[in-house]
């Protein structure tokens, strides 16, 4: 494992509109170690990938810091290159008739589409090509974004966060609204990728949706980090009963997991 320190949060707070998200988020994460972080709606999930993203900014304090790759100042061209996001608001950025492989090579300009004066060179087009058959997208790179299913479009922005080929793939909630074919080919793609060396921070509610390289899990409620461990001791009856506050029960099956509630009241 790469032992270096990706991201590195010390007595984070984030603030916005009067609330507080996080108070003293204290959290450090390797390059080489995939991790979930796990927890109900509303614990804070996706306000650590908006603060990873740069799109939120904790409070300056004189005992705190936030460090991405070992850097508190940090140039967002460049964190790009080195880190890639996949959010499901993100689809509705695009236009619905801009193609699919579009939308993929307009990531290296940093654009929701391509002006007439961002022209893709050779080598570009070519990674794009390369990128959309490896992920079996070949077929739509030509449709329009709006006439794809909801698995094809969450499929090309997974392509489009990985253009740069990043070592980090920070993901929010990718299988959120798909169906069991789209989230189960998303899924083999996440797994893919995790295997050629591409580091995941999965942040979801699901634990269906947490692959088997995922190492250690992160449990958030209410803002904090209320355990924190390897995936084996975490994802079992009592810890998760205990994050969702209901009796669950956790079935394994070949490295993935199923939760069901162990009691049902009779009606």
């Amino acid at each position: 494992m790469n032992n270096q320190i990706w991201f590195e949060a010390l007595n984070v707070e984030i603030k916005f509109e009067r609330r507080f998200f996080f108070e003293n988020l204290t959290l450090s994460l390797r390059l080489g170690e995939s991790t979930a972080v796990l927890g109900p709606n509303g614990a804070g999930k996706s306000t650590l990938a908006k603060l990873i993203n740069r799109n939120l900014y904790p409070l300056v304090k004189p005992d705190s810091h936030l460090k991405l790759f070992g850097e508190e100042v940090i140039n967002l061209w460049q964190l790009r290159q080195r880190i890639g996001t996949l959010t499901t608001d993100m689809e509705s950025r695009f236009h619905p008739k801009t193609t699919g492989i579009d939308i993929v090579l307009s990531a290296f300009f940093g654009a929701t589409r391509l002006g007439r004066d961002q022209v893709p060179n050779h080598q570009q087009l070519g990674s794009v090509v390369t990128l959309l058959n490896r992920l079996n997208l070949d077929s739509i790179k030509e449709e329009p974004f709006g006439e794809l299913s909801d698995g094809q479009r969450r499929r090309l922005m997974l392509a489009r966060a990985v253009v740069h080929q990043p070592e980090v793939l920070v993901l929010d909630e990718p299988t959120r609204a798909l169906d069991l074919q789209a989230c189960h080919q998303l899924l083999i793609n996440l797994q893919e990728l995790c295997r050629e060396g591409t580091t995941l921070l999965l942040i979801t509610h699901r634990i269906d949706a947490i692959l088997p390289e995922i190492e250690r899990v992160v449990f958030i409620k209410k803002g904090k980090i209320i355990n924190d461990g390897p995936a084996g001791e975490l994802l079992r009856d009592k810890p998760l009963s205990d994050l969702y506050e209901t009796p669950l029960s956790v079935v394994h099956h070949q490295g993935f997991h199923q939760v069901l509630p162990n009691r049902i009241s009779s009606v």
